[in-house]
């Protein structure tokens, strides 16, 4: 079985370090949340995790979900560890205090889904959805709806599911056919089939609150006339319990590649009885904040799959003995030298360790401006924080997933053929890493947001939320000789990051199709920029406290930081080249040729 021990060391040194996450408690309902508190919360998670998820994951994967006559069962150990999980509260950590959550930081939940997702990807899947499901609501539904879904759902009693993706459109909602008439009582009649729905029908919970996109009889064609409706699996008797089942069925569940005790499954509406979702014809702004937060989510999944993968990397590479190191030092006891001597492993290691820890340190940063734009008083200090978040959502989801992704074949690279076979669990986390950078919006969508809707607000003006901070920091340490080294490649991304920015912003004014032909680069040489800003902040903190009693940890995040300047951020350069070559040689292809071979 695949090994997992949280990280919570390098958690806590992202969340107080780096990200000065004391300041939290100057925010409404956290001021009682001390260090000593912080940790504790994490230590009992990455216990509850290691004994109650990890050992599921395999079995889970091996067996997957079954589905029986509109019922989905999911594998063996699954339902005990969910009463487990919510009777401990992890269900309700960061939900609204006043319907029975706990009111925690996102940046705290945050750490803990990460340590969710490296144990067992397709489990995190469940409460998950719940969680972005709660966060539509929370923001338009009517105050009724709250109090009839709420405490249900803080209780892991309830859970949630978007239902978006019809067989004919995903990206494209505006071609949905789905169809809401109304029942003169207030409600809706829904019907249409959904498809692609995580976590749809499962046995975790008594009851599911589907989300739907669907359009009712005179809606505007398209987006604009697209509404969001409350749909539960069985209708609530008005008192928080359970009535009658609604006209919701589970016609079939997708056999996977990955994430195979996630149940994504066929959902059919027949006049099921729904309620609308905020106001009619404005279901995407619904939409798109549930989305936002499962983008978000699912960034974090690429985080834990990497840093799972790259624990069972470097604990295989110290006992597999191959070879002999070109290095001085060999072992005269053992036929032959440990794997993390050999140059090319020592390359694999470090690549991993670097872009997990980086991608850690980003996501501490954007979860703590959520709690900022949550819970701060200054308007001005809240509209930052909430377009910092916006710009970056796209960047995390993508970027993170993308990382998760190459660091698990990476690991994969370590075993070398013991990591293609089932035994150690590699493969499982490169397939469930892959699903990553395709649903909640695919990577290529996800740098369309970038550089297509984010880039051309104000002119421009929403990049430098994120350039102002970068450049304030490399200006208070113009001329710093120790810092040189992680300073001056920062600046060069930055740099080119700007440049990028212009460029794109010039060209997409003549031609549109520029946008789409240097978005992907453009939002990969962002990732890699934010991830240097993180680790030249991170090694000065190394350089300031080398000689004290965690030396071996903070001489270890020196290290790395110079690994990634030197080797991992010259990529960069690529990205901006990219951008900068234009999109006429993707464009002037003949579209008659594509076939011609």
């Amino acid at each position: 079985m695949p090994l997992y021990q949280a990280p919570i060391r390098d958690m806590l040194f992202a969340y107080y370090e780096l990200h000065q996450g004391e300041s939290l408690r100057t925010l409404s309902g956290f001021e009682e949340l001390d260090r000593e508190t912080v940790t504790a919360i994490l230590e009992e998670a990455g216990r509850f995790v290691g004994e109650r998820l990890l050992p599921i994951n395999r079995s889970g994967d091996e067996v997957g979900c079954l589905w029986q006559e509109g019922r989905v069962i999911t594998p063996a150990g699954f339902k005990e560890a969910y009463r487990d999980f919510v009777e401990a509260g992890w269900n309700s950590m960061a939900l609204d205090t006043d319907y029975g959550g706990q009111g925690l930081p996102k940046t705290l939940h945050m750490l803990v889904d990460e340590m969710i997702c490296a144990c067992n990807l397709s489990f995190s899947l469940y409460p998950g959805l719940t969680n972005g499901a709660w966060e539509a609501l929370d923001s338009y539904a009517a105050p009724e709806l709250k109090e009839l879904y709420f405490p249900r759902m803080a209780s892991g009693e309830w859970s949630g599911a978007m239902c978006l993706t019809e067989p004919h459109c995903g990206t494209d909602l505006g071609l949905l056919r789905t169809r809401a008439e109304p029942s003169g009582d207030g409600s809706y009649r829904i019907t249409g089939t959904k498809i692609f729905i995580t976590a749809g029908e499962h046995d975790l919970t008594e009851n599911i609150v589907h989300l739907v996109l669907a359009h009712t009889p005179d809606a505007p064609a398209g987006i604009k006339g697209i509404s969001m409706f409350v749909v539960p699996k069985i209708l609530p008797d008005g008192e928080g319990g359970l009535g009658e089942p609604n006209n919701v069925a589970c016609g079939a569940i997708e056999h996977k590649m990955g994430i195979k005790a996630s149940a994504t499954c066929v959902m059919n509406f027949d006049g099921a009885r729904g309620w609308l979702v905020g106001e009619a014809n404005k279901g995407m702004r619904a939409m798109f904040k549930m989305m936002n937060i499962e983008r978000l989510a699912v960034g974090t999944q690429g985080l834990g799959i990497a840093e799972a993968a790259y624990q069972n990397a470097v604990a295989y590479a110290q006992e597999r003995l191959q070879g002999r190191s070109p290095m001085a030092g060999q072992r005269t006891d053992a036929p032959a030298d440990p794997l993390t001597v050999h140059p090319d492993i020592r390359r694999i290691l470090l690549t991993m360790r670097a872009l997990t820890e980086g991608c850690r340190a980003l996501a501490v940063w954007v979860a703590q401006l959520i709690d900022q734009a949550a819970g701060c008083s200054d308007p001005e200090e809240r509209e930052r924080a909430e377009e910092l978040v916006a710009l970056l959502t796209p960047v995390v989801k993508a970027y993170f997933t993308d990382t998760g992704f190459e660091v698990a074949n990476l690991g994969m690279q370590v075993y070398g053929g013991h990591g293609y076979i089932r035994e150690h669990g590699m493969e499982q986390l490169v397939r469930d890493a892959r699903i990553g950078q395709i649903y909640e919006g695919t990577n290529g969508v996800q740098a369309m947001d970038l550089a297509g809707r984010k880039l051309p607000m104000a002119g421009g003006a929403l990049i430098e939320r994120f350039l102002e901070p970068v450049r304030a920091y490399l200006r208070a340490r113009e001329g710093d000789a120790h810092l040189a080294e992680f300073t001056v490649p920062l600046a060069e991304a930055a740099d080119r990051l700007d440049s990028a920015a212009r460029t794109l912003l010039q060209r997409s004014a003549a031609e549109p199709a520029e946008i789409g032909a240097g978005a992907v680069d453009f939002l990969q040489l962002f990732g890699l920029t934010a991830l240097a800003y993180m680790w030249a902040r991170t090694a000065e903190i190394g350089l300031s406290r080398g000689d004290g009693d965690e030396a071996v940890f903070y001489a270890a995040k020196i290290r790395t930081a110079r690994f990634f300047m030197r080797r991992v951020l010259p990529r960069a350069e690529a990205h901006y080249r990219a951008v900068d070559a234009g999109g006429e040689c993707l464009m002037d292809f003949d579209d008659r040729a594509w076939s011609q071979r």
